[in-house]
């Protein structure tokens, strides 16, 4: 029940009782209505956009929606070099981490399937890399750490937050 596309699917009335939203769908919203402003200066190094297999094809699978464009568009209203990992999207490559496999002693599989994900990165050859997810955000900070890339990891959030305007 990670997703809004899953709650509406199983629980229809969830949303009417509780005024749930995801994540995207929050920071969507608040954007377009103006609730909060974003500095499109404050990011100028080149960033990629990592697309989680729980928020891209398991969501869509399971519930009909993946969350592919959402954090796109929101990239796009205050970071100006942003790039995808190719492939991208569906076809997107997972990070290895999936199924919260961080917290397994499989260090030697995760490793295995990190590789690909390192490739995508250096291809890209980023300044910084931005993921949704949890599991994604670890799997790929060890992943660079144990290939010696020094390229930091944040949540799309988190930037959302760096780039806020407060006035």
């Amino acid at each position: 029940m990670a997703t809004r596309s899953g709650l509406e699917k199983w629980y229809p009335e969830f949303f009417t009782k509780y005024k749930a939203f995801t994540v995207f769908d929050l920071l969507v919203d608040y954007i377009k209505e103006g609730r909060i402003t974003l500095d499109k200066t404050m990011f100028t190094e080149k960033i990629a956009y990592h697309d989680p297999c729980n928020y891209g094809r398991k969501s869509e699978e399971k519930f009909g929606h993946g969350y592919y464009e959402e954090p796109r568009w929101i990239l796009s209203q205050f970071v100006e070099n942003w790039v995808d990992l190719y492939p991208a999207g569906a076809n997107g490559y997972c990070c290895g981490g999936g199924g919260g496999t961080m917290l397994t002693p499989f260090k030697e599989v995760r490793s295995h399937y990190s590789r690909k994900k390192v490739e995508q990165i250096r291809r890209v050859e980023p300044d910084m890399i931005v993921v949704p997810c949890h599991s994604c955000h670890g799997q790929i900070k060890q992943a660079l750490s144990e290939h010696k890339m020094a390229i930091p990891v944040k949540y799309l959030w988190e930037i959302v937050a760096e780039a806020l305007v407060v006035e």
